[in-house]
């Protein structure tokens, strides 16, 4: 069967609703516990660790497994593996709802990102069958960038509403209507579409690229929390370092690779993914903190934090649809470009935040990171599309979806960890405290929070006003961190895309990338 599907108008149009129903509700979980970790440190009393494996470990496991299921996609059909992926998704939320224990729910999480690796890379390898046209395609692809940045600045809002009525464990149940309407809708809806010469799918490799991803993160992970003094930390990271080296010769030997790691030799393609990967990091690392500081440091109401931050969820879908405009008038490298400047410019606003700072400062610091995320994330996944043919449109999408995951990941993984060890190194345990409560408090400010329930008002006080001076010190530091980061990666992805001239007419039309093909 062919990659390329031919539909009518409107079926290829409501089969994209259903597409960007199913990012959205990937989208979403990776940032609807953000808001719901106050609730979950009181509830069921995790570890400082155990609270970054809570909040990272589900896009850790999608990182991991994105590329070998958008190549199983490929090989067994993208919408049979879709639809099979939303049942597991939905079975995997029943099992976070109800977790008893802080273990519990990390295992529930990683099932979590077994089944969303099964429904990202579907979702944008369908997109490209289904809208075989440029013109049609690049509308195709701004809608479905909206609906992946909007789904993550989303998250916060839908849990603050749960959140205000409901435990912590209802923004997992949220999940289970949208996954039987998926079920439904797809069913009905999308075309069936795969690679007609697929080859072997290779397990070994499958193997080594979820440990090798999983390695190195956890050990980047690591040393930023606890420094390289822990054995684990150079063990972990050798062994994953070995594994991606053996994946990647291996991937060069195969006739039929799990993933073609020759399209890294295309500027365009290892700029897009370069671009995809820093700018999640800055985005999702922000948006774990801010949640924190929101409800924790200034007490807002999960609610009202959640509507805080309404205006990165407005931006993304912003930036997202007028992506395909930016494109044809500056050239998809100076949109690229801006759009990482612009998120360095705002995620640095947010480290001369304090405690009484006004609300302006950060709903404008919301709003430049929403919408040059939805740029950045929309343009860097048509660029990856435009590098590669279009019978491996699965796994080539599952490179620009392990961007997006990796990066959340790190960014929780790398933000949070910073901010943890600034906060536990500049903590003042007033004197008199109970050991025990002085070690809870250490761990997390939502432990120091719990923790002062428990002393005398005099003891309370000062442990919660030195506990939210730390955090802040920690998040103002991780924000100007994060935010040069951002901006070493504009001029990377600016010196990686020198080969796209500046503006779109100065190209020949079939060398552009396809949001750069059309005025929508």
């Amino acid at each position: 069967m062919s990659s390329t599907v031919h539909t009518r108008p409107h079926q290829r149009w409501t089969g994209l609703a259903v597409l960007v129903l199913a990012v959205t509700l990937v989208a979403v979980d990776a940032t609807v516990l953000s808001l719901a970790i106050p609730s979950i440190s009181e509830t069921l009393r995790p570890s400082g660790t155990q609270l970054l494996w809570i909040g990272d470990v589900y896009s850790f496991v999608l990182a991991g497994l994105l590329v070998s299921m958008g190549s199983l996609s490929d090989r067994i059909g993208r919408k049979k593996l879709l639809l099979t992926g939303s049942a597991a998704f939905g079975a995997a939320s029943l099992l976070a709802a109800y977790a008893p224990g802080p273990g519990w729910l990390i295992l529930a999480r990683a099932l979590l990102g077994v089944a969303g690796a099964t429904i990202m890379p579907s979702t944008l390898s369908l997109i490209r069958g289904l809208f075989p046209d440029d013109r049609e395609r690049a509308t195709a692809i701004g809608i479905w960038g909206a609906a992946a940045t909007a789904g993550a600045a989303l998250g916060p809002v839908v849990g603050g509403v749960l959140l205000e009525h409901f435990w912590w464990g209802s923004v997992f149940l949220l999940n289970l209507p949208v996954v039987l309407l998926l079920l439904v809708l797809g069913g009905w809806l999308l075309p069936e579409s795969k690679d007609p010469e697929p080859g072997r799918w290779d397990v070994l490799s499958v193997l080594l690229s979820l440990a090798g991803v999983i390695g190195v993160v956890y050990a980047i992970k690591e040393a930023a929390a606890h420094g390289l003094v822990r054995w684990d930390v150079p063990v972990t990271a050798l062994l994953g370092a070995a594994a991606l080296t053996v994946f990647v010769r291996r991937q060069l030997r195969l006739d039929t690779p799990l993933l073609d790691v020759r399209l890294f030799a295309d500027r365009r393609f290892t700029g897009a993914v370069l671009a995809s990967l820093t700018a999640l990091v800055g985005l999702s690392g922000v948006v774990f903190v801010t949640s924190q500081y929101l409800q924790l440091v200034r007490g807002w109401e999960p609610l009202k934090a959640g509507l805080a931050e309404l205006p990165a969820f407005a931006g993304a879908v912003v930036g997202g649809l007028l992506t395909a405009r930016l494109a044809r008038r500056t050239g998809a490298r100076l949109a690229l470009t801006l759009g990482l400047l612009g998120m360095g410019t705002g995620i640095g606003l947010l480290g001369f935040v304090q405690q009484d700072t006004t609300y302006l400062l950060l709903a404008v610091a919301f709003l430049i990171v929403g919408t040059a995320e939805g740029v950045v994330y929309t343009l860097g996944a048509d660029l990856v599309l435009g590098a590669a043919p279009a019978e491996k449109a699965g796994a080539a999408s599952a490179v620009s979806e392990t961007a997006y995951e990796l990066g959340t990941a790190l960014g929780i993984a790398l933000v949070g960890s910073v901010v943890a060890s600034l906060y536990a190194g500049s903590l003042a345990v007033p004197a008199g405290a109970d050991p025990a409560a002085a070690a809870q408090a250490g761990e997390s400010l939502g432990g120091a929070v719990e923790a002062a329930h428990g002393l005398a008002p005099e003891l309370a006080g000062p442990l919660l006003a030195s506990a939210r001076d730390s955090f802040l010190h920690g998040m103002n530091i991780a924000a100007f961190l994060a935010g040069a980061l951002l901006l070493a990666a504009s001029a990377a992805a600016w010196r990686l895309l020198r080969g796209l001239p500046g503006r779109a007419s100065e190209q020949e039309p079939q060398e552009r990338p396809a949001l750069e093909k059309t005025g929508v």
